[in-house]
């Protein structure tokens, strides 16, 4: 069993948005990955606005494994607007009724499944989107959520230090580990389509990199690699050269932008979710010593070899502009919020 997320975050999360629930009330939301880092954040604030508010909505989660989730966060499942649809995303079996929102958060970034299942996450990212806009179309659906992914864009120009919606680049498609973002491109051109021959509401979020409770420490993200390593004592590793450039939004922030998003974003207009607070990653591992008061030492496997720098940064002032978000927490006190959801306790 997991810890719930503190209610000062989910308070947050209601401040952010109080304005926008009250089309909620008495509504139905279906979300898919629903148990996923994105789902977590998304249901626990759900149930614990509704609460709140007494809004009366319901939420139903379309998952894998509904008995894991529930062990795993029991104060969720346990939630009577809580229900559980068991299935997978592709091929799950339509419920009944109407939904007014459909949130689709399934298939997140995994490094692991694109090296070793490349086909099999590509056939999940597309059928699953597929699916999911199909039951929107049939079940009265007013407003589609797609999360998408800043990987939309391919590399990002070395020069360009935050990367807007406006940038024209994208993924190669002949390379193999195109999959994820080539994926989530053809995700939002169905999204194009079935807005227009169906009338479907969809907003498309560009998600970045995030941090925060639920977040796995073992996962491809250097954040929470390097958060385990402090906490199991040392020493923080860098597998390259510590020069890439990353930001990161705290998870908080991030389902106050889906829910806005939600409720308010324009169809088929895509907005970054993200952070612009830029590091490095060798940086960032000594902002993650310092957030945590470790002196534990720092390793780096290799030496700065030249050239441009990646970089992975959005631009996010069309989401601040159109729809007044904006960051609300430091990416060292995500470091600390993090490490102290996981019991971290600084010495």
């Amino acid at each position: 069993m997991t810890q719930p997320i503190a209610n000062s975050d989910l308070d947050a999360i209601l401040q952010q948005t109080v304005g926008l629930w009250e089309e909620m009330r008495g509504e139905r939301v279906f979300i898919t990955g629903g148990t996923g880092f994105f789902g977590a954040w998304l249901l626990e604030s759900f149930v614990h606005i509704n609460r709140i508010l007494g809004l009366n909505a319901r939420a139903t989660v379309l998952t894998r494994d509904a008995e894991r989730f529930c062990s795993k966060c029991p104060q969720v499942a346990a939630d009577a607007a809580i229900e559980f649809v068991q299935g997978d995303v592709r091929d799950f079996a339509f419920s009944e009724g109407e939904f007014k929102y459909v949130i689709h958060a399934a298939t997140e970034a995994s490094a692991k499944q694109a090296a070793e299942e490349p086909l099999e996450m590509l056939t999940t990212i597309l059928a699953g989107t597929e699916r999911a806009l199909e039951f929107a179309s049939t079940h009265g659906t007013k407003r589609f959520l797609l999360t998408s992914s800043g990987a939309v864009y391919g590399k990002q120009p070395p020069e360009i230090v935050h990367l807007p919606e406006s940038y024209p680049g994208a993924p190669d498609p002949t390379q193999a580990g195109s999959v994820y973002s080539e994926g989530k491109r053809a995700s939002e051109l169905m999204c194009a389509l079935y807005a227009n021959t169906r009338g479907l509401e969809c907003a498309i979020a560009r998600c970045w990199a995030f941090c925060g409770p639920h977040l796995s420490l073992d996962a491809h993200f250097a954040i929470g690699n390097f958060i385990r390593d402090v906490m199991a004592g040392g020493p923080v590793k860098i597998g390259g050269d510590g020069t890439p450039t990353r930001s990161y939004l705290y998870a908080g922030d991030l389902a106050a932008w889906l829910w806005t998003m939600l409720f308010r974003a324009p169809s088929m207009v895509p907005y970054n979710v993200g952070s612009t607070e830029s590091v490095s990653i060798r940086e960032l591992a000594e902002m993650v010593c310092n957030a945590l008061g470790s002196d534990v030492e720092i390793q780096i496997a290799a030496k700065p070899a030249g050239g441009s720098i990646s970089r992975y940064v959005p631009d996010v002032s069309r989401i601040k502009r159109e729809l007044g978000l904006r960051q609300t927490v430091s990416l060292e006190e995500t470091i600390r919020r993090t490490a102290a959801w996981y019991g971290w306790r600084s010495r």
